[in-house]
């Protein structure tokens, strides 16, 4: 299985490979359009044989990257940017509360 997390803007994709342990396979920038998503595929199938075992998370669910990451067959899972970048309690704060 490996894991693609890809960051999405307007002129560029940030594309992060793992695989099931969690090692980072890959990292790279690639442009929007026609070079980028052949330059993924082309990472993509370094690593994984089957498409299938490709699962993709990505900001949109919409647009021809999109179209091309479902047309190739992987699992692509539309993740809401904001819902992944919500704060997170410090480990330092702590509320303890202890029986009298």
């Amino acid at each position: 299985m490996i894991f693609v997390g890809d960051d999405w803007a307007e002129q560029h994709h940030d594309v992060h490979l793992m695989d099931d342990t969690g090692r980072r396979l890959s990292s790279r920038r690639l442009p929007e359009g026609l070079a980028g998503i052949r330059t993924l595929h082309e990472l993509i199938a370094e690593h994984a044989a089957d498409p299938a075992q490709v699962v993709i998370g990505i900001e949109t669910d919409r647009g021809l990257w999109v179209q091309a990451l479902t047309a190739a067959h992987y699992q692509v899972y539309a993740i809401n940017p904001l819902a992944v970048a919500l704060p997170r309690p410090s480990p330092r704060l702590r509320c303890e509360v202890r029986p009298r």
